[in-house]
């Protein structure tokens, strides 16, 4: 069994272990830690990299606070501002319009917890690159895994020093390669061919 954290448009550090998997377990039980991919991802723009984050805030309880019971904050337009940030970053890339309808579906459903877009998201990518992946929600924290723990790729500051070999970016010969981007870029970039990079 390997663990991970459901994040939104994973890096590809998270996908590049995900596709080795034929069953995932996601971690439904962990406390929410802000600056983590849990609700932000990093694309590729003309300026270079940039964040798109989901607004989030939280149930009204006592202590920390469970990823699972984080709530979206839906009185910003962040899917509006995601969606066209990607439609302006990706819209001449080679397989962006293959994946745009699809991709709009998430941006036009009304979500009320941070986890449901992130598994719709994980359900999305796997699709895209024809995966046939399960995956199992956790009950309870898993403390010590034994496990294969991929929990750690959820936490910006603790990605892998060597990621996956440079691909053509949308704006590399600008700003040069960025590694570890949202899997997004590379679905973009790949296509299909992804999956051969991961």
């Amino acid at each position: 069994m390997s663990i991970f954290i459901p994040t939104y448009f994973s890096p590809i550090s998270q996908f590049s272990e995900i596709v080795k998997k034929d069953t995932v377990t996601f971690e439904m039980e962990d406390n929410f830690q802000k600056q983590s991919y849990r609700n932000r991802c990093y694309i590729y723009n003309s300026n270079g990299k940039q964040l798109l984050s989901i607004p989030v805030k939280h149930k009204i309880t006592d202590g920390r606070k469970k990823t699972k019971d984080t709530l979206v904050e839906n009185d910003f337009p962040w899917q509006d501002q995601h969606f066209k940030s990607l439609q302006i970053a990706y819209r001449t890339s080679p397989f962006f319009d293959f994946f745009e309808d699809d991709l709009a579906i998430i941006f036009e459903k009304k979500y009320k917890f941070l986890q449901d877009i992130n598994i719709d998201s994980f359900l999305f990518v796997a699709d895209a690159l024809q995966l046939d992946i399960n995956f199992i929600k956790t009950k309870f924290f898993i403390l010590d895994s034994k496990q294969q723990d991929f929990r750690h790729l959820a936490e910006v500051k603790k990605q892998p020093k060597k990621l996956v070999d440079n691909y053509i970016q949308m704006f590399d010969d600008k700003h040069g390669f960025l590694p570890n981007l949202s899997i997004l870029d590379l679905l973009f970039m790949e296509g299909p061919n992804s999956i051969s990079y991961l």
